[in-house]
């Protein structure tokens, strides 16, 4: 959980809009004008990310919808960002997809030997000799972000043109996935490769994890491999409240400190919050920053939070 400082930025940013809101010149013969309406928690939420960007020294972009009630918070939610392994959410709900015209689908044993092995492949590597299924492969990808079966998955589903089909099928205008595992998470700033837009992600990630895009049976396996991702714990996990349920899938691209979480959040007793948080910065060999993706989850859970819970 953040400290309760960057707990309250919001509410304190949102004071602050209302103290500098500028003065209203009244003619001789008119009425004093009304105080000012307190501002809304979305725009004070806006100004808090603005200035947790300002502060981490990269580019912050994060999309929210709060499924309860329709608001919506978006900082740069329209600018492209890096992927990573952000784009293995919706390759999982590409492979849910199949799964439902193609009958045996999940149930397929891919094997694969030591030549298809890539960086950063803690299942696939201990499993050489018998392979593993798709809907294992689908599994290890979601929570151990596993590039090798993510590889693997994408040569079943057309590649990363297949996939790229697959999430403007889902809503999602601006998703694009052009290389393989690793390639793809070199993270270039301007590279329009293998980027999506907070706003984008946000769109799958509703259509897939919560709305139409998946039947039931599917949707509810993709919710459970997001819930028991491993690798978020410091990110959005790390800045929202005690006792809200988390599905997410990170991204991490080491190059330019590029840190990613999207997620759906799931607080007690009232509907969810699909939230997508973007970090890049400019130094090739800066830093991830996850502090920074958990501060904004909890500007984000602050804002859509009912006083009092």
């Amino acid at each position: 959980m953040a400290p309760r400082s960057t707990q309250s930025l919001a509410a304190g940013l949102a004071a602050a809009l209302v103290a500098l809101l500028p003065d209203i010149a009244v003619a001789p013969a008119a009425a004093a004008p009304a105080a000012p309406g307190p501002v809304k928690p979305e725009a004070a939420a806006e100004v808090a990310l603005a200035a947790l960007e300002a502060r981490s020294g990269g580019r912050l972009g994060v999309f929210a919808i709060d499924t309860a009630s329709g608001a919506r918070i978006g900082h740069r939610a329209d600018e492209r960002f890096p992927l990573c392994s952000t784009f293995k959410a919706i390759l999982a709900g590409a492979v849910l997809h199949r799964s439902q015209r193609q009958p045996g689908f999940l149930e397929q044993r891919i094997r694969f030997g030591r030549e298809d092995l890539v960086t950063h492949s803690p299942i696939a590597e201990q499993h050489l000799e018998g392979g593993l299924t798709v809907a294992e492969m689908a599994a290890a990808t979601v929570q151990y972000s596993d590039n090798t079966a993510a590889n693997q998955l994408m040569a079943r589903l057309d590649g990363p043109a297949g996939l790229t089909a697959f999430a403007r099928s889902t809503g999602n205008r601006t998703f694009r996935l052009d290389r393989w595992e690793t390639a793809l998470n070199s993270a270039i700033p301007g590279d329009p490769r293998d980027t999506d837009t907070p706003s984008g992600m946000g769109t799958s990630l509703q259509a897939l994890v919560l709305g139409s895009a998946l039947r039931p049976p599917q949707r509810r396996r993709l919710q459970d491999w997001l819930i028991g991702n491993t690798t978020g714990d410091r990110r959005v996990r790390a800045g929202v409240p005690p006792g809200w349920r988390v599905g997410d899938k990170t991204g991490t691209c080491g190059a330019y400190g590029t840190a990613n979480d999207v997620a759906v959040l799931w607080p007690p007793e009232r509907g969810p919050i699909v939230l997508a948080i973007f970090h890049t910065q400019s130094d090739p060999a800066a830093q991830t920053q996850d502090g920074v993706l958990a501060a904004a989850a909890t500007i984000v859970a602050e804002a859509f939070r009912p006083a009092g819970r």
